[in-house]
């Protein structure tokens, strides 16, 4: 029966306790907004800064259509030079092309040799002080924070033109993410066999070899093959410095002005880093499966009942444990009579073969990239002395110019992200299974995203510095074409990680596609889009200094120069102003993923 309203008692003042239900019970807790905290607002506002600071720089470096419109007539005049495209003859491409491999697959082996125990170091529950833990998270940041082609400088002043420059400066670099990643790996392993290793009587090297390595093994392989696409792309930069093979070639087409062979070069790189990305992509997910099948759960063997007996299990070793002589109890208190190791069946042949490829293909690289064990000891030897050189650091007489080329450094980061944010954030959300609704659509869009992030920046910023002159233009714009293929990749990724159910409720409750994918799915998948972010702008930090190599503004200009001109204290200033500046970033990255977590 309905009561007039003039009868109805009224509504009861707004609290932010939970309000009454149906008959006055307790009804479901209201949902009250909390207050913005001061470490909310002072990173919302370091977020704006920064995203103004992106449109000032875009602004400021005149990334604009008209711009891109006046570049046309440079980009049509560029793809008449660069056509048709000139090879090199097949046994010189070929020469190349292996010299290019056998540096990568070393530099990244003696990364892996490196980083090991240094992961072991740094991961806190494999190292017994602190302070060996801080020396070693201290040396993979170090390592990861220098520019590889600052390694590749010093490297060059010990080692000469030639393949053990590449190799040695390459593995150093790499130490920095390789490092990190498999200590992250070992801190993340299930302590379980290894407490009960330590219970049995285990040292703590017997603990690693037996319970530790084996757990993150398949994480190692897999990250070393990541590594190994990353050193590919970095071998064209390299090859700027006197790091040989292709990235050598390349670099001497360019200073010729032969765009056609230096195109043809730069298609040979780039169709290697398909190559590359699609075999250690198909391992990984080799990997993925091997180790989902061995942590699958076996089912129970079926049990049949003997006439007048306890239940007998049914299997292929019921002869062989039927005819199984009893051991003595005494052999039974102390455990299996001999050791029980794993059968020969197809899968540990497999491993097996694999293996000795990968041992004998390392092999091979080291030989191929001219590593020698002499000259190893003529560069230690050399190394006092050239330490000597980039030591104690210096302006120059031109800080002034180093500070503003630093700043416009920052600003080609910043811009460069700005864009790549722009364009990958459609990119990624079409790429997103849970977001469009064809396959085939997510699939399409995810091929463009790896088409794109298989281009080497360094050759992006190559042709932008042909079509829109040198400068820090050229330099934006590769990186923000650049930043597409990692950051789409990272934001699919983040917006397929959310949880459905949010999704799934309001899908049902009538809404459109585009509804919830800005209501329901990108404000759950904006924090770790933000972290992704804010890693792109990191990386696009240290891209900037290395595209100023190749004339793409910044002060990888003035790095070149300084190496050129033996001016190696010079070289340390740079690489000192970098550092500091890559930290602030990293810190303020740290910083605003702690307050949104």
């Amino acid at each position: 029966m309905s009561v007039p309203l003039d009868q109805r008692p009224a509504a009861p003042a707004r609290t932010t306790g939970a309000p009454s239900g149906p008959g006055g019970g307790p009804g479901r807790p209201r949902r009250t907004l909390s207050r913005p905290t001061p470490a909310g607002l002072l990173a919302a506002l370091t977020l704006l800064v920064l995203a103004g600071g992106g449109v000032w720089s875009a602004v400021r470096l005149q990334l604009n259509v008209a711009t891109v419109v006046d570049s046309a007539g440079n980009a049509a005049d560029f793809v008449g030079r660069m056509l048709p495209l000139s090879f090199p003859p097949a046994a010189e491409l070929a020469r190349l092309t292996w010299q290019t491999l056998a540096i990568v697959i070393a530099a990244t082996a003696l990364s892996v040799v490196l980083s090991l125990p240094l992961a072991l170091l740094a991961a806190r529950n494999t190292t017994v002080g602190g302070p060996a833990r801080a020396a070693a998270r201290t040396l993979i940041v170090l390592a990861r924070a220098v520019p590889d082609v600052v390694f590749a400088i010093a490297a060059f002043r010990v080692f000469g033109l030639g393949g053990m420059t590449g190799v040695i400066a390459m593995g150093l670099h790499s130490v920095g993410m390789v490092g990190k990643l498999y200590a992250d790996a070992v801190e993340e392993i299930d302590e379980g066999p290894r407490d009960a290793l330590r219970a049995a009587g285990a040292g703590r090297l017997q603990q690693i070899v037996g319970a530790v390595l084996p757990q993150v093994l398949p994480s190692l392989v897999a990250t070393a093959l990541h590594r190994l696409d990353i050193n590919l792309r970095v071998s064209v930069v390299l090859g700027f410095v006197g790091v040989g093979g292709l990235g050598h070639a390349l670099s001497n087409a360019i200073s010729r002005l032969d765009y056609q062979e230096a195109m043809a070069l730069a298609l040979v790189v780039l169709l290697l880093c398909f190559a590359a990305e699609a075999v250690s992509g198909a391992i990984r997910r080799a990997l993925l499966r091997e180790v989902t099948d061995r942590s699958r759960p076996r089912e129970p063997r079926r049990l049949r009942v003997r006439r007048g007996g306890a239940p007998k299990a049914v299997g292929a070793r019921t002869a062989a444990v039927r005819t199984r002589p009893t051991a003595p109890a005494e052999a039974t208190a102390r455990g299996p009579a001999r050791r029980i190791s794993p059968r020969w069946d197809a899968s540990r042949v497999r491993r097996l073969g694999w293996t000795a490829l990968a041992v004998a293909l390392v092999a091979a690289s080291v030989v191929g990239a001219d590593v020698s064990p002499s000259g190893l000891l003529d560069g230690v030897r050399a190394l006092g002395p050239t330490l000597g050189e980039f030591l104690p650091p210096s302006t120059g007489g031109m800080a002034d110019v180093l500070l503003a080329d630093l700043w416009t450094t920052l600003q080609i980061a910043l811009a460069g992200t700005l864009i790549g944010l722009v364009l990958a954030l459609p990119l990624g959300a079409l790429a997103a299974r849970n977001v469009v609704r064809s396959p085939a659509v997510a699939r399409s869009f995810r091929t463009v995203i790896l088409c794109v992030r298989g281009v080497p920046e360094l050759i992006l910023a190559i042709v932008f510095v042909v079509v829109t002159g040198l400068g820090p233009v050229a330099g934006a714009f590769a990186l923000g074409i650049g930043s597409v293929g990692l950051l789409g990749k990272l934001v699919a990724d983040s917006l397929e990680e959310v949880d459905p159910g949010p999704a799934q409720a309001v899908l049902a409750g009538g809404a459109s596609r585009v509804q919830v994918f800005f209501s329901a799915i990108l404000p759950r998948a904006w924090p770790t889009t933000l972290g992704h972010l804010l890693y792109t702008l990191d990386v696009n930090i240290r891209s900037a200094t290395l595209l100023g190599v190749v004339g793409a503004g910044g002060i990888g200009y003035d790095l070149l120069n300084a190496a050129r001109v033996l001016r190696f204290d010079v070289v340390t200033t740079v690489v000192l102003m970098v550092l500091a500046l890559v930290l602030c970033v990293e810190g303020l990255a740290v910083w605003l993923r702690k307050v949104y977590a």
